[in-house]
């Protein structure tokens, strides 16, 4: 990955700064996820009490979309930037994973494509490419409100099950074949069985106790609790272009406020992420501060995003050629 990422465009930093950047620490993790868990209990606990009512509805809306920002923990974890221990990231990486619904070994390869390769879709692919020439755009519509992935088989959450399944089953996917390497191949395809074991234990569960509430808690989320998150990555390429070398003209750097920023590990900073994959989420906002003058102006918040994205969605749907302009500043 390091070989492909030298050859993108990287800004002017000096190395000390970047060296003191990448620095990691156990107790901003630690802090961060405690954090996390304890809203994520919370917002459970009101959910449970409030079962039977109409208010257990709004409740388990913000769990769902809470406990689906267990995704930060995936991505930050498995670039082993969210602790110093390796062990940790180890250990949080297969619990993230698991939550989101994510295969670990699969989702841990393609993602380093994925930075590779950011938005390539000549030669060799990314398969996390993001939604960033919407033809379609009531999938685009459907992919922000609760429930809409369940009308979106092929393309949304559950085709990530449908994936997880068919590795469980030994067959070897498109995926499989451009990112896992054939040693690790055979780990993907025993903790795809772990997974599915796991989720057929705990709709067996649902099903022995007649009652909806272990799904919901835990198998659900991804149906009923993905709107915000979904809003989080949508920021990240929409309208931008593909099959470019500078991470500037296909990835968007956004600012949100405190709690969105908590909850989202400060991707928002997202173009610094993807130049600078090593540095702690913790400390991108330093680093966008360093580098903001060699950058372009970032978007003020969702509304400020999506007043870029929605025109440029709307009018790739009519020209896909169609591309967003960025100003990149004069140095």
């Amino acid at each position: 990955m390091k070989l492909e990422l030298d050859q993108w465009y990287k800004p002017n930093i000096d190395k000390k700064i970047l060296k003191e950047l990448t620095k990691r620490s156990d107790w901003q993790g630690i802090k961060h996820i405690s954090v996390w868990m304890l809203i994520l209990a919370f917002s459970g606990y009101i959910a449970f009490v409030t079962w039977g009512s109409w208010w257990t509805i709004l409740w388990f809306l913000i769990y769902g979309n809470i406990y689906t920002f267990c995704n930060p923990i995936w991505h930050e974890c498995g670039h082993k930037t969210a602790f110093k221990s390796r062990w940790l990231n180890e250990v949080f990486y297969q619990i993230g994973s698991f939550m989101y619904n994510f295969e670990p070994i699969r989702w841990r390869w393609s993602h380093f494509h994925h930075h590779s390769y950011t938005l390539h879709t000549q030669e060799v692919y990314d398969h996390e490419i993001q939604v960033t020439k919407p033809t379609d755009l009531l999938f685009v519509f459907l992919l922000h409100l609760p429930g809409g992935n369940l009308l979106l088989i092929h393309k949304g959450f559950l085709s990530f099950h449908f994936e997880t399944i068919k590795h469980a089953l030994g067959i070897t996917t498109e995926v499989m074949r451009d990112c896992i390497p054939e040693n690790e191949r055979g780990k993907c395809r025993l903790i795809s069985r772990i997974h599915v074991l796991i989720w057929i234990f705990i709709a067996g569960i649902s099903v022995y106790y007649q009652s909806w509430l272990p799904a919901l808690y835990f198998l659900l989320p991804f149906c009923y609790g993905t709107t915000l998150r979904n809003m989080f990555d949508f920021i990240q390429h929409a309208g931008l272009a593909n099959n470019v070398k500078d991470h500037r003209l296909c990835v968007r750097t956004a600012t949100l406020n405190p709690i969105f920023s908590f909850l989202y590990w400060h991707m928002e900073y997202h173009i610094e992420h993807h130049m600078f994959p090593m540095v702690p989420s913790y400390n991108l906002k330093k680093l966008h501060d360093v580098v903001k003058d060699q950058m372009p102006k970032a978007k003020k918040g969702l509304w400020g995003s999506y007043k870029e994205i929605i025109p440029a969605i709307i009018r790739q749907s009519k020209d896909p050629d169609y591309v967003l302009q960025v100003n990149l500043p004069k140095i």
